[in-house]
């Protein structure tokens, strides 16, 4: 996705926040900051839900779909290559000496 479209996105949920809830909004930050996005998902997704706006909702998860891509799984461990440049053999690592 094109950063205008993110950046057009985040204007128009800027826009409906500020007219249903007062809060105002960094749109360029919504479009390129994660953690600013989720949060503020999260807010309007509870917003919505509590005062009966489905169309807030439903921008909402627009938002989620375009600036949120699911986030690949790691378990947290580096692959490496095992094995000896010039021998092939697989080296020790952290081995006794």
């Amino acid at each position: 996705m094109r950063s205008s479209e993110k950046i057009a996105l985040a204007a128009r949920m800027h826009v409906m926040l500020r007219r249903k809830t007062g809060r105002v909004t960094d749109t360029e930050w919504l479009a390129c900051n994660r953690e600013y996005a989720e949060e503020i998902i999260r807010f309007s997704n509870d917003y919505a839900q509590k005062e009966g706006h489905p169309d807030l909702a439903e921008l909402a998860e627009k938002l989620s779909v375009l600036l949120l891509p699911p986030q690949p799984q790691t378990n947290g461990y580096k692959k490496t290559d095992l094995r000896h440049e010039d021998t092939g053999l697989i080296r020790y690592i952290r081995g006794l000496r």
